[in-house]
């Protein structure tokens, strides 16, 4: 991928994006603007992946446009949704507008391949990710970010309205209450989210990750806390072993986990533990395992439920016939997980 962007191979056109970190803006392949260096690029699937790992589209190259005639409410949604990036729209908001919420899905979905509401929820999300993202690239303290923010970013007033619906304070303002800590982890598989505090690792998965919104939520309200970007010294042992994992050198983890879940959840979370790299097991293993065999459809309920992947390795577990199945961060990670540890494993021994 990084060969095909450097050359601007136009075969690679549509096949994937580049997000390019120093600037917060994702491109095509083809994009005529100057190479960054590599170590600041993230290979992204598609533009929902890209937004939601806080990068905006690019004005250059448009990779999100279509060859076709663009419908005509595409442009005044966007703009919408770019003033009101931290606020939720709702269909009863665009009848007050005077726009049929059924003809924005559908222009949407035609021109984007994503509804008006998945954009918009992408952009929201995005948006406070970027916080974190940014606190982490420049070890600034939050009010520093804070300031910082207030000067970069288009709408200000959206980042915050963003950062405080997805982790329940404003950064200036989380001081006085219970906190966790958040970093932002760029991975080869692309960036990850890490929640602690000192009881341990919250949360630990891949920003687009399926269901991470609500995850957070339910974290900040089981725990009654808000989440910030900052230092941690679990945040920065997760940061150490992820990397020695995808370098190869790692196999098994020391990061204490925070105590969570429910005892069925725990139960089955415990064998994933004890699932060896280079492995595989079914749902039905697992099951056995616990001593529930009939609760197959639970074990991969539980198995969904984990918000810390690959230290808690979800990915191992497949269907009874051999089949990939579900996976929260994508069927295209979860197979280049299983063969990159077979291939670590192989080595080892």
């Amino acid at each position: 991928m990084w060969r095909a962007f450097v050359a601007r191979d136009t075969t690679f056109d549509g096949v994937f994006l580049t997000g390019v970190k120093t600037t917060g803006i994702f491109c095509r392949t083809t994009c005529s603007a100057r190479k960054p260096k590599r170590e600041n690029v993230s290979f992204f699937a598609n533009a929902d992946e890209a937004m939601f790992a806080g990068f905006r589209a690019c004005l250059r190259c448009k990779p999100m446009a279509r060859t076709f005639d663009k419908p005509d409410l595409v442009d005044p949604l966007v703009e919408l949704i770019e003033e009101k990036v931290g606020i939720r729209i709702r269909d009863g908001d665009l009848l007050a507008l005077g726009i049929d919420p059924s003809t924005a899905r559908r222009q949407f979905k035609r021109y984007f391949g994503i509804t008006f509401q998945a954009y918009s929820r992408a952009r929201r999300l995005g948006a406070a990710l970027a916080a974190v993202r940014e606190a982490t690239i420049t070890g600034k303290d939050i009010l520093v970010l804070d300031q910082q923010l207030d000067a970069g970013f288009d709408s200000p007033s959206g980042y915050r309205e963003a950062f405080a619906r997805l982790f329940g304070s404003q950064p200036s303002k989380a001081g006085g209450v219970t906190v966790m800590f958040s970093t932002w982890l760029d991975t080869p598989l692309g960036p990850m989210l890490v929640v602690a505090d000192d009881a341990g690792i919250h949360v630990l998965d891949f920003v687009n990750r399926r269901g991470l919104e609500k995850e957070i939520g339910r974290l900040r309200a089981r725990n009654k806390c808000v989440i910030v970007p900052g230092k941690q010294r679990y945040l920065v042992q997760a940061a150490k072993e992820i990397g020695e994992y995808y370098a190869g050198k790692r196999q098994t983890f020391t990061l204490p986990l925070a105590d969570c879940g429910t005892p069925f959840q725990r139960s089955v979370w415990k064998q994933l533990l004890a699932i060896p790299v280079g492995q595989t097991r079914t749902y039905a293993d697992i099951a056995r395992e616990i001593g529930q065999p009939k609760a197959v459809r639970a074990v991969a309920r539980a198995n969904g439920d984990n918000y810390r992947g690959i230290v808690i390795p979800c990915h191992r577990v497949i269907g009874s016939d051999g089949a990939l199945t579900g996976y929260g961060g994508g069927l295209a990670r979860k197979q280049w997980l299983l063969d990159f540890e077979r291939e670590v494993a192989s080595r080892a021994d």
